[in-house]
């Protein structure tokens, strides 16, 4: 509970520094970011016990920066802290596997829709790079192991809409964001 509220005050002190961007700006947002990973996995197909696989989401602080290359186009770079994630076996045939940590960030590209409005809807597409820093998996039932790749590269789609604020001598706004990366994949027989 501690830590979501963390970072949300966390993001909620650290402001973009630009609002109206053109050619040439960088932007620096701060955000929060939740993480909800794919629990899809192989156990109904190898067992008949009544059983599923539960990935443990987890919210944390993200900075990104965007380089406006117009002023409708921007490059993004999303940067996020280490998530960490407890992966167990749910069910008749209940188990805790361990946990795993994972570093993800994403570099896409932006069409900015408005951007010299209050209201400026974005949309972008790019690649997503997540490192496995650390995989404590384990199962003494799995005798060929839990495997999960160090290095795992996949796409990246968002949608977004940033409110430009207007205030006395401040540059600021206000940003939600919708991500969705496909690049982690459990390889075991679970």
């Amino acid at each position: 509970m501690k830590k979501p509220l963390i970072a949300i005050l966390v993001a909620g002190l650290m402001a973009p520094a630009l609002s109206f961007a053109e050619k040439g700006d960088i932007v620096v947002r701060a955000r929060v970011t939740h993480i909800s990973p794919d629990e899809s996995s192989k156990l109904k197909a190898i067992s008949t016990l009544d059983h599923s696989l539960e990935v443990e989401s987890n919210t944390i602080p993200e900075i990104d920066f965007s380089y406006y290359i117009t002023k409708n186009i921007a490059a993004e770079l999303i940067l996020a802290t280490g998530s960490r994630h407890d992966v167990n076996i749910v069910g008749s045939a209940a188990q805790k596997l361990g946990s795993v940590n994972l570093l993800p960030p994403t570099l896409t590209a932006q069409w900015h829709f408005n951007p010299d409005q209050t209201f400026d809807p974005y949309a972008g597409a790019g690649l997503s790079y997540v490192r496995a820093m650390d995989n404590g998996l384990y199962s003494a039932t799995i005798p060929t192991g839990i495997h999960i790749d160090r290095n795992m590269w996949g796409p990246a789609i968002q949608a977004g809409i940033d409110v430009n604020l207007q205030m006395p001598n401040k540059k600021l706004l206000l940003n939600v964001l919708e991500n969705f990366c496909i690049p982690c994949q459990i390889d075991s027989p679970i």
